[in-house]
């Protein structure tokens, strides 16, 4: 089985550092690429990817996107996500802070696969983070990329 990498588009430092170790606890071993804006996911995804030289054919198997980043905003990014072909199938679950009704609508406007409010407790957090990657990565079927 192919090795499955998880696209984490994050600027918090410590949320990124939950995850990583909420992963780990859950002994999820796979790849965690780190984002820490908009753009540096969009560069990931679409422009040779920058951060550790994968391939199209090599996407992730899942990506948990925050709304609130700099340069590039989450909505915008799964916007992009949605528009190409080579990534429209791509699950994207939105990880985020932000409870707003907005934010919620448009987000499954725009295909979303889940959206998730980050908890403030740090034990909800943990169990949500392990919860999300071992449904992403063990149970669900990814879908095939649209053929061009």
């Amino acid at each position: 089985m192919k090795h499955k990498k998880i696209l984490l588009v994050e600027d918090s430092p410590s949320d990124v550092g939950l995850t990583r170790r909420a992963f780990e606890k859950s002994h999820i071993v796979n790849e965690l690429i780190v984002a820490e804006d908009g753009q540096e996911a969009l560069d990931y995804l679409f422009k040779g990817a920058p951060l550790d030289g994968q391939s199209m054919d090599d996407l992730p198997a899942f990506v948990l996107l925050d709304l609130k980043l700099p340069k590039v905003d989450g909505l915008q990014v799964l916007r992009q996500i949605r528009a190409d072909d080579r990534t429209s199938r791509l699950p994207v679950v939105i990880l985020t802070t932000s409870s707003e009704e907005d934010d919620i609508a448009q987000s499954y406007d725009l295909g979303a696969n889940s959206y998730i409010r980050k908890p403030v407790d740090f034990k909800q957090f943990m169990e949500s983070v392990a919860h999300l990657g071992l449904y992403w990565l063990v149970m669900n079927e990814s879908a095939p990329p649209k053929k061009r």
